[in-house]
């Protein structure tokens, strides 16, 4: 397989130091599928690598080899980066997928459709750099569920700015178009809910069960969490698609400025707002909140808001202990070898 149909090109090139180029197909704790020319390498990360502090290898990164034995020495600079805030208390970044050019955001069209959720997911991809293109799965259960379809699709389309695919993952109905979506080479990512059918969505591109599946709970149409790792799958239409296990939580891990980017209704009415800083809350002569926008779309904003806020006064925080943290050793050591400072 040549590294150009794996999305090679002259970005990764120029980082070349030393080894083997290959990409990540897929990781396992420690361990990591790697595709390079010479066909398929399943490997570990050097010990110096791990000590680094460096990126840890993420599926669809670029990394070097070492010639004479199996392990990842170099993870090359990302094109973009597709992450979330680490579940749980800690302000930690956890990268889902790395250089992926297009973010299928799925949802399914029964009890997991989620107009806010999608709103979230729209500024992880944007926040990516990645574009991202709805999926709304399960076309045919719409109406069973009181969903509007073709309602849904205008107001998705509207305030997303991203294009908006309806499909039948089961029946293989409406996805012949995803592929239009990419270039030859290029590679895009899953992502969304348990059960909304990521891995039936897979499988049905490449025309073989790969992937596992399982079908919701009978009770609720809920999701069961069936993949555990993420996959690198090469499909008919020489583009790359990344299958993850399915998000419980999607705790945000991006810059204020990000959100206006996935809000492109509110940014352009907050140009006439009074107050530069305005929080689109309760603010005098605020544009926004007279232009009379969907209440649950403006409340989910400002919740996303304090998010990020809250985000950014942390990782400021952390920054600058961190920062403290090590001048602290660096003046230890020159009190005790004067010379070498």
């Amino acid at each position: 397989m040549q590294l150009e149909m794996l999305g090679w090109n002259g970005f990764f090139a120029g980082q070349v130091r030393a080894g083997v180029p290959g990409r990540v197909a897929s990781a396992i704790r420690e361990r990591f599928v790697v595709w390079t020319e010479n066909g398929e390498v399943e490997a570990g990360v050097t010990g110096r690598l791990r000590r680094s502090g460096m990126g840890w290898p993420a599926v669809g990164d670029w990394v070097a080899l070492r010639e004479d034995a199996p392990v990842i020495e170099q993870v090359f600079e990302r094109r973009t980066v597709l992450s979330r805030r680490q579940a749980g208390r800690a302000i930690e970044e956890q990268v889902l997928a790395a250089n992926i050019d297009v973010l299928f955001i799925v949802s399914g069209l029964d009890h997991d459709y989620n107009e806010r959720r999608i709103e979230r997911y729209l500024v992880v991809a944007r926040q990516s750099g990645a574009r991202p293109v709805i999926l709304l799965n399960k076309a045919d259960l719409a109406g069973s569920y009181g969903i509007d379809l073709t309602g849904a699709i205008a107001r998705l389309e509207l305030w997303s700015g991203a294009p908006v695919v309806p499909l039948c993952a089961l029946t293989s109905e409406g996805l012949s178009g995803l592929g239009g979506q990419l270039a030859a080479g290029e590679t895009a990512a899953l992502i969304g809910s348990s059960g909304v059918g990521k891995s039936t969505i897979v499988n049905r591109l490449l025309g073989e069960g790969r992937q596992a599946t399982r079908e919701v709970r009978a009770g609720d149409n809920r999701g069961r969490h069936t993949t555990t790792t993420r996959s690198m799958f090469v499909m008919p239409g020489g583009w790359l698609l990344i299958d993850m296990p399915g998000l419980r939580e999607v705790q945000l891990w991006a810059s204020p400025d990000q959100l206006d980017a996935s809000f492109d209704d509110v940014r352009e009415l907050a140009v006439g707002c009074r107050f530069r800083d305005c929080s689109h809350a309760s603010e005098p002569g605020c544009a926004v909140l007279e232009a009379g926008l969907d209440a649950a779309r403006l409340g989910n904003y400002q919740k996303l808001q304090r998010e990020l806020d809250y985000l950014d006064r942390k990782t400021d925080k952390r920054l600058m202990s961190e920062t403290k943290a090590r001048w602290k050793v660096i003046h230890k050591a020159m009190r005790k070898n004067p010379k070498a400072g």
